[in-house]
């Protein structure tokens, strides 16, 4: 999401759209650290240089598509501010000249001093978007469904654990507040209250934040997340192993969008949220009590390689199929060679071979890479998740098991941005991970039926003797509900939802 320094000042009023004034350029800074995370393991977002220079090859408007979407999983400190308009009339009023100046775009991420204190981006479910009298159809029956239309039939989701806001009609949008402090959030929550002056008011909130000193980058299980994300074109340079995507897979009305949009969307991505508990003292325990017998290795250490057969990296991000049985920090903090892989190796045969990488393991089912011919580049999501909750407590590991303390819980806000939510995120969870061929993916699989701790029976987990079945018969990963929203551009913002 970002810009150049040409200088940059004179570049960045060059380049603002026709509703955003210099004025909002000029406006004073004063960040001297980047409000987010940058850990070594993940792919580096292009400077503002590189941005504004491939994004005019390929016609993308940085300025105009908001910023959570194109930046991935490197957000420090996110509030989701989860809304019900009850004044509709005032809401719209106040959103072109109270809420848009605070939004903000991808090209204002970029670079620290043009980072604002709170990264403020806006998304509406179909409730929302009819509650504002907008009732274009944006081409999506997913989106338009809401997500819990698709709970029993699609993502296998056992309703009764979900939070009864998700599960209710009165959701009918999100406010995503990014900073590097908490404080800095709240304040800009405040600030946005007020100028909408009681037209809204709040139906669920989450807060997340990146895991504390080098766990940074890390979801609660322990393992590097956010790795594997696409390199887009007209965004960023792709790194050796990395799929290059057509923007119009994460943006509407962009090239490789085939779906006809109202024109006023162009520019927009459908958000996938779900809140997804995780189950942290459960799953180390299945570890341990099933930790595979490689005599070369600790008992502690062979726990470590199942996990890591499980979900298909190592925790330090190193990829299994690169270094199946010992973890490799150093190619793990190496963008250059940590997603360089497709899971074919010479004199081995990619349908049988699960020596390197079980086929069941959540990295291959979620992108099977060469185990599909051609490599798909058809079905691609943009993740932009981050931890919520507290780290596991001492009673926790002391039991095995998770605490039912509300404020206890732990888990992912799960985010992921794409032009066609069935086929994107819904694709992946129903077609993929929950698919029995090959194995259902042992941390994120369900039975596809609604369904609590079916078992599941995945081959491919011991490289010693990859037939060998270990039987997982409880869930690790546990869904909260979640919904699904549009994040329309700055421009829709300001000429079609506000009045």
């Amino acid at each position: 999401m970002r810009f150049a320094f040409v200088p940059f000042l004179a570049v960045a009023i060059a380049l603002q759209p026709a509703f955003c004034t210099p004025s909002s350029v000029l406006k004073p800074r004063t960040r001297t650290n980047s409000l987010l995370i940058n850990p070594a393991a993940l792919p580096a977002l292009p400077s503002a240089q590189q941005a504004a220079s491939a994004s005019a090859e390929a016609g993308l408007n940085l300025t105009n598509i908001q910023g959570d979407i194109l930046i991935g999983m490197k957000k420090n400190k996110e509030l989701f501010f989860f809304f019900t308009i009850i004044n509709s009339t005032l809401f719209r009023s106040q959103l072109g000249s109270g809420i848009l100046p605070l939004i903000t775009p991808t090209s204002q991420l970029l670079a620290v001093d043009t980072q604002p204190t709170t990264a403020v981006n806006l998304a509406f479910s179909q409730r929302g978007l009819t509650t504002l009298d907008i009732t274009d159809d944006l081409g999506d029956t997913a989106f338009a469904n809401g997500q819990i239309d698709n709970v029993a039939s699609i993502l296998g989701d056992e309703t009764s654990n979900w939070e009864s806001a998700f599960a209710g009609t009165s959701i009918h949008g999100v406010f995503l507040l990014a900073s590097d402090t908490v404080d800095n959030v709240n304040a800009t929550l405040s600030q946005i209250q007020a100028l909408l002056n009681g037209s809204i008011t709040e139906a669920y909130s989450l807060q997340g934040q990146a895991r504390p000193a080098d766990q940074q980058g890390h979801e609660h299980f322990g393992f590097m997340d956010g790795i594997s994300n696409p390199a887009v074109t007209g965004f960023s340079t792709p790194l050796p192993g990395q799929q290059v995507i057509d923007p119009g897979l994460f943006l509407l009305g962009e090239t490789g969008d085939t779906v006809t949009r109202p024109a006023w969307a162009k520019d927009g991505s459908f958000l996938a949220f779900r809140q997804l508990q995780q189950r942290v003292p459960e799953f180390n325990k299945f570890l341990v009590d099933n930790a595979l017998s490689n005599p070369n290795l600790t008992a502690d250490q062979n726990a470590e390689l199942l996990g890591a057969r499980m979900m298909g990296r190592w925790k330090s991000g190193a990829p299994v199929d690169l270094t199946p049985t010992v973890d490799d920090p150093v190619l793990a903090a190496d963008p250059q060679r940590n997603n360089n892989f497709n899971y074919s190796h010479p004199g081995f045969d990619l349908d049988t071979d699960q020596t390197h990488c079980p086929f069941s393991a959540h990295l291959r089912k979620t992108n099977p890479r060469a185990g599909l011919n051609p490599e798909n580049t058809a079905n691609h999501i943009i993740r932009a998740g981050i931890p919520y909750g507290p780290e596991v407590t001492d009673a926790e590991n002391a039991s095995n098991v998770s605490s039912t303390d509300p404020s206890l819980e732990r888990g992912l806000a799960f985010v992921a941005y794409q032009s066609d939510i069935n086929a994107g995120f819904a694709f992946l969870q129903q077609l993929w991970a929950n698919n029995a061929a090959y194995g259902v993916d042992p941390i994120i699989g369900t039975d596809g039926l609604g369904q609590a701790d079916v078992p599941r029976s995945p081959s491919g987990l011991d490289p010693a003797d990859p037939t060998r079945i270990i039987t997982i018969d409880q869930d690790f990963v546990v869904s909260r509900g979640g919904e699904y929203f549009f994040s329309p551009s700055l421009s829709a913002i300001q000429n079609t939802l506000a009045i």
